[in-house]
């Protein structure tokens, strides 16, 4: 592997300032994400929610209007966070044990989406809330794909095994027995070995 495919492209897109929450406001999304990560974002509503904070749910329109204004938030949190973890992967300097860009965003892809399944369903599946979100969120997050890549289509190609590849190892799709490490580094050495063409 040639030296340019195991380092990253720098970033280009700065990392967006989020609206700072009231105390409140944090700690309802706190307790929506509790929701969603333990029991899937169909528990998630507001009568639901209020319960789990000891007030009653029109309390929490005072703070956010709609189940769908918590959704966004909760959205826009986690994009921050996994955007935080893939700049970091492709960032680290390439070993032997995380093989470059590619491998290394790919790990910390599918180690978040598996550490919080219900989480990811929420953020990947049905619509973005695109509007409700911090101004150039969408961007950031999504940038490690190409700082890995080194080619916009690539990129969105390599998001898309990955999404897919997780989607499906999440909801035990794979066939009975299947080696999914191996699944993982075969993309990883398929998009690896184009990186920078």
């Amino acid at each position: 592997m040639s030296s340019r495919s195991r380092r990253a492209l720098p970033p280009v897109a700065p990392r967006p300032e989020p609206d700072p929450r009231s105390g409140r406001v944090t700690q309802i999304v706190a307790a929506a994400r509790q929701l969603v990560e333990t029991e899937g974002a169909q528990a998630l509503t507001m009568r639901r929610l209020g319960d789990e904070l000891g007030i009653k749910a029109p309390s929490l329109y005072k703070h956010l209007p709609s189940r769908d204004a918590v959704v966004a938030q909760l959205v826009d949190e986690t994009l921050f966070e996994t955007g935080d973890r893939m700049h970091s992967a492709v960032s680290a300097p390439a070993t032997d044990a995380t093989g470059g860009p590619v491998p290394a965003l790919l790990a910390a892809y599918r180690d978040f989406g598996r550490n919080h399944p219900n989480l990811y369903r929420l953020v990947t599946t049905g619509n973005l809330p695109r509007a409700a979100l911090t101004p150039g969120l969408e961007d950031w997050a999504g940038e490690p794909f190409y700082r890995a890549t080194g080619e916009p289509y690539r990129a969105q190609a390599l998001w898309a095994f990955a999404h897919g590849t997780l989607i499906l190892e999440i909801d035990e799709r794979f066939l009975p027995g299947s080696d999914l490490d191996r699944t993982w580094q075969a993309g990883a050495r398929a998009f690896a070995r184009g990186e920078g063409a």
